[in-house]
Formats: structure tokens, sequence, C-alpha cells
């Protein structure tokens, strides 16, 4: 079966042109979002104008501040520092990779978390590694990490149920793998956290789900899966000019694994748990 999101994604945008325009009505102002982008890194460049002409559609405000190798850490940092001190704007992104020297430089501990919509402050970071249940995370007052919640969404839309699950997720990110780990814990899984180091075929071999976020092409062998499994391929990777994830799709069919595909799985249901996440930023202050 192929786990396909775009549909998700639609059913959780759908409203959200609606619940925009409801807050400008009550408000007199449209919903802000202020980005910080990178334009060292093109490809990520490129998804960030993606983003922000999708909070554009539902009828968000939107300002795109470059930042490159040149833009200096300190400058960088105030930016941080002013935009979540001000009233405005309601929602910050700071898409990575960052130039070194700007990630170096501890900003989540200056984000706003009430303005953080993907999740990466120290204080959203932190009351996500204090929850213990779902119920918990339903309650947080801040903004869970967006690919990670897509994953959770997307494996529940499809009716694949997690409790007493066994899932090997590959990557250790703070941005993807460590979160959606502690996720899928919260949701009663048994998880597993493969690296560098991990001998990957023995961890994932008796593993019910997959979540790969290496960002390697091929990475996943379908033989090391047991037939029935399933794939949540998270990557995005272009290779002879074409986007794909870490697994051969053809060879998970040739066992029967049930996967997400790239693109058209996790991808449309993160950037949808974005924008609705822009529109909560305004919604949980009127």
């Amino acid at each position: 079966m192929i786990l396909e999101g775009r549909t998700l994604a639609n059913q959780i945008k759908a409203p959200l042109a609606k619940r925009a325009e409801a807050v400008y009505q009550k408000t007199g102002e449209p919903i802000t979002l202020c980005a910080i982008g990178s334009t060292d890194d093109y490809g990520a460049y490129m998804y960030l104008k993606k983003e922000v002409a999708a909070a554009e559609k539902i009828g968000l405000k939107t300002h795109v501040h470059e930042v490159n190798n040149q833009t200096s850490a300190q400058e960088f940092v105030e930016l941080v520092k002013k935009l979540s001190r001000q009233e405005t704007p309601d929602a910050i992104l700071i898409p990575r990779p960052l130039p070194p020297h700007l990630a170096a430089t501890r900003y989540a501990q200056y984000l706003a978390p009430q303005k953080d919509v993907d999740g990466m402050s120290n204080v959203n970071m932190g009351n996500l590694f204090l929850c213990k249940t779902w119920a918990e995370i339903e309650t947080l007052p801040g903004f869970v990490p967006c690919t990670a919640l897509a994953v959770i969404k997307l494996l529940e839309f499809h009716h694949i149920s997690l409790a007493g699950k066994e899932v090997a997720v590959v990557g250790r990110s703070s941005t993807v793998g460590r979160p959606l780990a502690h996720l899928l814990t919260c949701k009663n899984a048994t998880v597993k956290i493969c690296h560098r180091q991990t001998d990957l075929p023995r961890a994932v071999k008796d593993a019910d789900i997959v979540c790969s976020a290496a960002g390697t092409p091929g990475l996943l062998n379908a033989t090391w899966l047991k037939p029935g499994s399933t794939v949540i391929d998270i990557s995005t990777n272009w290779h002879n000019n074409q986007l794909i994830g870490d697994a051969n799709p053809s060879a998970l069919d040739g066992r029967g694994i049930n996967y997400s595909p790239v693109p058209g799985g996790v991808g449309p249901v993160t950037l949808a748990v974005l924008l609705e996440n822009m529109v909560l930023s305004k919604e949980r202050n009127l």
C-alpha cells in the first residue's frame, strides 16, 4: 500500500484560509510570518519560498530575511531576538541548514516559543521531551516539530496503529529523528534510534515500522525489512535530477511493504502542519 500524503494535507489545509480571515476580521490585522532563510543552500531556500507562497495563499502577510555565510553571528542573533520580542510577527520560521557559524550561535534559546511554528526553540523542545503520554503532547502550549508530527498524522490517517509496535527511526537529528522517536514513544511504540554506528540491517529486520530520515539515497535495502512492514520515507534527496527518498519503491513493492512515496508522502503533510501552526500562533493570542 502506498501511504500518500496529499489527501491528508488537503484536509488539514482546507479550513485554514477561513480561519485566517476570521482572525483578520476580529483584529483588523493579517497573521504575519517572518522567515529567516539562508541563500547559501539553494534547495532549502527554494523550499522556503514554497512555504512562504503557501502561507500567502491562505491569507498571511509574509517577509523573508535573507542570511548567508557573510552574515555575522551577532547580526543573526539580534534579528532572532528582535523578531521574538516585537508584537509582530506572529510566527517565525528558520529553516535549516544554516551556515555553520550561524547554527553554532544556539539561536533557538532566543526564539519565542509562542512564535516558533516549527517547534525548534529550547522551550518547545524541552516541553516536548518532558511529555510521557500523547494526551500531554496535545495540551502543550507551544509547537511540536512539524515533520515529526506529520509522520504521526500520516500513519494514523492510513490506520497504521503504533501501540505495542517495534519502530526503527533512522537518523537522530534534532529536527526529525529525536523528536519523532519521542512522539512515537508517547504513542506507546517501542523505538530504536539508528545512526552511523548502528548495524542497520540488524536494527530494522524485526521492525514493524521503519522511519528513515538519513538523507542517503538507497540506504534502506528492502531485503533487510520483514514482509508486510511499513516504511515512512522522510528524506528528500536530489539524485540524477530526480527527487527520491532513502528507499527504492519498486523493491519495497516486491516485498509487500507499505511505504510513503517521495515526493507525495510526508512532505505535503509537513507543509500543511506548518501552515496550521502559523494560524494557531495568532489564534492562541486572541
